[in-house]
């Protein structure tokens, strides 16, 4: 009887597991089948440019798998039972030996009154569109208010700013304006910032959202035809509701090898997973993350059932790429465990290296192996029970 694999989500975790596990293995050993709410595969670090309206390259996950034998199912998961080894769809039921569970994050509210009701969100392709018709109808002199600093705040207000000059736009930050960025790197994005216009609030808690303005703590309307909320992502609560041992964010902990520290047979890579990277430090929620993370756990499963050799690649950063519009960008260099240095590359230069980070992830989607030669392994009858590795 073959192996089952079974992997839910495809985004750019997801994605590569499933493709490098298909590429490592021999099909008629196992079956891999690919769980995915949507058709096609969808770029997600490209959602501000969706949102301020740039077609994006369709991607059809048929096309991506077609002849590697990864079998794929569209379909929305509704459960998952560790102990029955069982998903539940809306479409039915799935059974499997090896499970990886890739379904990512989606945005968070935080709480906040009326953030729900009244914010926009472009942590998903259909929010984005959304976000992208609501902003067509907007005349000339209405206002955008988006709240979240991050990379996905700056990304989004910056490209917003730059192809509709016509709207004031304001962020909203809790802190300092890239406070996480070298000082280097902040006095760039405030110049960028100064010179597209964008009314920035520092240091400005949010703490209601309203049809037409968002409301600080200490009172202060800020008016908002339309608010964009990019303050955090949250993993979906369809864990907490399985026996697997999560984190206080509902994250799945994983070992170096991204294995279930409860649940040997599962998997947890990108977003849902509570993985730790140099120097024991937490990896945060991004494609920088995901697909190394990806690349970990299909080697390490094919290396289980194969009897073959854990991978020892440590998960390290080197930089956090950022667009700040089509024409200028910036590019933070980091310590291994993501501490900005006071390098960087901005400009038109930067803009131009983050494009192909960007295209070099959506390669590495169709391209698991990156390239480079691979040669498939026999599953045996009764693997071998491999060593964990702790460095």
């Amino acid at each position: 009887m073959k192996h089952r694999i079974v992997v839910l989500g495809a985004g750019y975790s997801g994605a590569v597991a499933a493709g490098r596990l298909a590429a490592r293995l021999y099909r008629d050993e196992v079956s891999i089948t690919l769980v995915n709410g949507e058709t096609d595969f969808v770029e997600r670090v490209r959602m501000h440019e969706l949102a301020t309206g740039r077609d994006l390259k369709p991607r059809p996950l048929e096309q991506v798998y077609a002849g590697t034998g990864v079998e794929l199912k569209i379909a929305k998961v509704t459960g998952v039972d560790v102990e029955r080894k069982t998903v539940a769809l809306d479409s039915g039921e799935l059974e499997y030996d090896t499970l990886v569970y890739a379904l990512g994050s989606g945005w968070n509210s935080q709480g906040v009154p009326g953030a729900d009701e009244h914010a926009h969100q472009i942590a998903s392709r259909p929010g984005a569109l959304r976000l992208r018709e609501r902003l067509a109808s907007l005349q000339a002199g209405q206002t955008v208010t988006v709240v979240g600093g991050g990379l996905t705040g700056v990304e989004f207000v910056t490209e917003l700013a730059e192809s509709r000059p016509d709207l004031d736009v304001a962020l909203v930050v809790r802190g300092a304006l890239g406070d996480w960025l070298s000082p280097k790197g902040r006095r760039h994005l405030r110049k960028v910032a100064d010179r597209l216009g964008i009314t920035v609030h520092e240091n400005t808690a949010v703490a209601r959202v309203d049809a037409d303005q968002v409301v600080t703590g200490d009172g202060t309307s800020i008016p908002a035809a339309v608010t964009v909320w990019t303050a955090g992502f949250a993993v979906h609560p369809i864990v907490r509701e399985t026996a697997l041992e999560v984190s206080d964010t509902g994250r799945i902990v994983v070992d170096k090898t991204m294995r279930s520290v409860s649940h040997p047979d599962v998997y947890a890579i990108g977003d849902a997973a509570y993985a730790m990277g140099s120097k024991n430090k937490p990896l945060r929620m991004s494609c920088a993350s995901g697909q190394p993370m990806a690349w970990q756990a299909a080697d390490s499963i094919a290396a289980r059932l194969t009897g073959g050799k854990l991978p020892h690649a440590p998960l390290a950063y080197f930089n956090q790429c950022i667009s700040l519009g089509r024409k200028n960008g910036l590019i933070q260099y980091v310590t291994s465990d993501d501490r900005a240095v006071n390098a960087t590359l901005s400009g038109r230069v930067a803009a131009v290296y983050k494009e192909l980070i960007c295209k070099g992830a959506a390669w590495g989607v169709e391209n698991p192996m990156t390239g480079l030669p691979v040669r498939r392994h026999h599953v045996v009858s009764q693997p071998v029970p491999l060593p964990e590795w702790t460095s």
